[in-house]
C-alpha cells in the first residue's frame, strides 16, 4: 500500500510539473513510464490502482482532458498495465525480449483503447463540441498516444532492467 501511495503522489507531481510545459507527449509519456514501472515493480494491485485512479485525480486538480474522457482513460492505462504484467512477467524480468514485446503490445493497445473509446464513442456520442474542438481532442488521442506509450514503456524498460539488476545485488551481497 505504500509503494502504491508513493506511485500515486510521484505521478500526480510530475503530471503537474509536465503540463507546465503544455507538451502532451511529455507528459503521456512521463504517465505511461511511471505506470509501467509501478506494475513491474510493485505489483498487479499497485500498478492497476495507479492505472485507475491517476486520470480521475488529474481531472480532480485540473490538469486532465474534460472529465467525460477520463473512464476512458483509466481503461487505457488499465489495458497497458495488465499487458504489461502479463507479457512482462510471464518472459521474466530479465528476458529483454519479453520487456521488448511489451513496449509495443501494451503500447498499441493502449493506443487502441484510447482512440475507439474517445475518438469513436466519447467525442461524437458523450461530447457537445463543435467540429474544431472535437477534431482537437481526436487528434490528441490516436497517434500521439502511441508514441507515448512507446517512448514510456522503452524509459521503463531500462528502468526495469536497472531496477532488477541492483535488487540482484543486493541479494547477492
Amino acid at each position: 500500500m505504500t509503494r502504491t501511495a508513493v506511485f500515486i503522489a510521484l505521478l500526480t507531481v510530475l503530471q503537474v510539473i509536465s503540463s507546465m510545459a503544455g507538451n502532451q507527449i511529455i507528459t503521456g509519456t512521463i504517465v505511461n513510464t511511471i505506470l509501467v514501472v509501478c506494475v513491474m515493480t510493485s505489483g498487479l494491485s499497485s500498478g492497476l490502482t495507479l492505472a485507475a485512479v491517476s486520470p480521475f485525480l488529474a481531472a480532480f486538480i485540473g490538469i486532465g482532458p474534460h472529465l467525460a474522457l477520463t473512464p476512458f482513460i483509466a481503461l487505457g492505462n488499465v489495458v497497458l498495465v495488465l499487458l504489461w504484467r502479463l507479457i512482462g512477467s510471464s518472459l521474466g524480468k530479465k528476458r529483454l525480449p519479453g520487456l521488448v514485446a511489451s513496449v509495443v503490445i501494451a503500447g498499441g493497445a493502449k493506443s487502441i483503447v484510447l482512440f475507439l473509446g474517445i475518438v469513436k464513442i466519447a467525442v461524437p456520442l458523450l461530447m457537445n463540441l463543435d467540429e474544431s474542438r472535437a477534431d482537437v481532442i481526436s487528434a490528441m488521442f490516436s497517434v500521439p498516444q502511441l508514441i507515448n506509450a512507446i517512448l514510456g514503456g522503452s524509459i521503463a524498460l531500462i528502468i526495469i532492467v536497472g531496477y532488477g539488476r541492483i535488487i540482484e545485488r543486493v541479494k547477492n551481497d
